[in-house]
């Protein structure tokens, strides 16, 4: 799976990984927001590597939490799905908005490979300080480099180049507008 082999899902040793991630997404997803210890605690149990200064707002989902890295000062609102059957790297100050989707699960384009419940995965790597809007869907392979944004509910198919902006379904490049006055 993590050589971006096809596999299949329900084998013995994934599906304890995938009951471990369950049980720490249960408890974590159940704690409030006084209960900052906890989380970190649970977070640093499931994930791969939790930068300080991560707030990740429940309910959060994935699969099995140890291929995810996220970098210092990363901020992840409710409702995100990480599908890590390979890893996810999100790096420093990143900005993610409620109910983010990033995949890096991918299916056999053969039909017969699909019946017989094949899948395969290919990373994601997000950049520093990269904001990525509410409802937007990142998909298997895409890489988004330092200081970029991805507009609200855009689907991204390919990858974006560092300091640029997407939009849309497909994710397609729009100029930076000048900042407001100070």
């Amino acid at each position: 799976m993590l050589a971006g082999d096809l596999y299949r899902a329900g084998g013995p040793e994934l599906t304890a990984d995938a009951l471990r991630a369950d049980r720490l997404l249960r408890a974590y997803n159940a704690t409030g927001a006084e209960e900052s210890e906890k989380r970190g605690a649970i977070l640093a149990e499931l994930l791969g590597a939790a930068g300080e200064g991560l707030m990740l707002r429940p309910p959060f989902q994935c699969d099995y939490g140890f291929n995810i890295r996220i970098g210092r000062g990363t901020f992840i609102n409710f409702g995100a799905v990480f599908l890590d059957v390979v890893p996810i790297t999100l790096g420093d100050h990143c900005q993610i908005g409620p109910s983010v989707q990033i995949y890096t699960a991918d299916h056999p384009r053969d039909p017969d490979l699909r019946r017989e419940g094949y899948e395969s995965g290919i990373p994601v790597r997000i950049g520093n300080n990269v904001w990525i809007g509410g409802g937007a869907i990142i998909l298997p392979g895409v890489t988004i480099g330092d200081d970029a944004i991805v507009g609200a509910g855009s689907v991204v198919t390919r990858d974006v180049p560092a300091g640029s902006i997407v939009v849309g379904n497909p994710a397609r490049p729009v100029p930076r507008r000048a900042p407001p006055p100070v």
